[in-house]
């Protein structure tokens, strides 16, 4: 998987510690510099500080869901165009269509490979670079 994540923000949204943990470790290793959140509220106060170049969020999370969180994300005229990832662990059509419906850029089933989660990042902040 080659490509230049180099110095790229990326956020994780998750209330699973390991899940933060996981995508943290794999996307230091590749130069990203990651900041994580807990819920929707710990996100949305996080990203106009860290303003990062792609997203990824949980759905189901307590206080403000992922489709919630990424609605939001979606409707805010700074943050629009920031890519934003879905991750769960239901691999549903139904979950899918939902997360298009709020504007996710992209769905990933948990678990995801290391390549998954390279690879969303590729496809949405490759050409950015």
């Amino acid at each position: 998987m080659e490509g230049n994540f180099e110095d790229l923000k990326v956020m994780v949204i998750d209330d699973s510690k390991t899940i933060r943990r996981t995508a943290e470790t794999l996307l230091k290793k590749v130069g990203c510099d990651v900041v994580t959140a807990t819920d929707g509220f710990d996100a949305l106060a996080k990203i106009a500080d860290t303003r990062p170049n792609i997203i990824f969020v949980d759905i189901m999370m307590p206080r403000l869901d992922g489709y919630q969180t990424c609605a939001l994300i979606k409707n805010n005229s700074e943050f629009k165009d920031t890519p934003v990832i879905m991750l769960s662990s239901k691999d549903g059509l139904f979950d899918k269509a939902k997360g298009r419906i709020v504007g996710s850029d992209e769905y990933l089933t948990k678990p995801f490979s290391k390549n998954e989660l390279l690879g969303a990042i590729q496809s949405h902040v490759g050409e950015t670079q």
